[in-house]
């Protein structure tokens, strides 16, 4: 088998395992949705001042508590949790969200996450709105994402989906910039949309 040293090698229409990832050998950000991929392009400066502000009120968060944060780029490998097996071949997801809180640590292993993180930021940008309000969405609620963050700089807003008991997203909650988003699974934590979008938008 020919050894994958670049994107242009893979076929846009053929479908790979979490397996097949393990053993590509190229820089190129990519992630694989339901085996297809999806090539990811370099975060704007926008993007990277929002997950920097986030990085921080997560770290104060969660210092003392029993859960961890990860900042892309870090590898979920998502499973459908009625169908697959949990072997590297028979995972067709791996992920790389903005951000992620893991509080089951018996889901983290030295490449990353194996299975649903409980908190899931995406943070939008042009080329990735689509993806993330619509695809990413499914695929966090079929995998068991309890709650899914869309943070959007355009527009100032957080959109926060949860986790119902049918397995599925509820309808949305939307906050717009002055106002503060509370988890519905951690309680105690807060986000204050002004702060966070205080002068990220700056220098640009």
């Amino acid at each position: 088998m020919a050894v994958i040293t670049s994107l242009s090698q893979l076929d846009p229409q053929g479908t790979y395992s979490y397996a097949d990832y393990l053993s590509w050998r190229f820089d190129q950000a990519l992630e694989i949705i339901r085996g297809k991929i999806f090539p990811m392009s370099g975060p704007s400066r926008t993007h990277q001042k929002i997950s920097w502000k986030l990085s921080g009120l997560f770290f104060n968060h969660f210092n003392n508590q029993p859960c961890e944060a990860y900042a892309a780029p870090f590898d979920v490998r998502l499973y459908n949790r009625t169908k697959s097996l949990k072997a590297d071949r028979d995972i067709y997801t791996v992920v790389q969200p903005d951000l992620c809180i893991i509080c089951d640590l018996e889901k983290l292993d030295e490449r990353g996450c194996l299975g649903a993180p409980d908190l899931v930021v995406e943070i939008l940008s042009p080329g990735n709105a689509a993806r993330e309000m619509k695809i990413k969405r499914e695929l966090y609620g079929e995998s068991g994402v309890q709650e899914y963050w869309i943070v959007d700089p355009a527009r100032e807003t957080l959109t926060r989906y949860n986790l119902e008991e049918g397995g599925t997203y509820g309808r949305p909650l939307i906050f717009v910039s002055d106002e503060t988003v509370p988890s519905v699974v951690f309680p105690d934590l807060k986000l204050d949309l002004g702060e966070l979008f205080a002068g990220v938008g700056e220098g640009s």
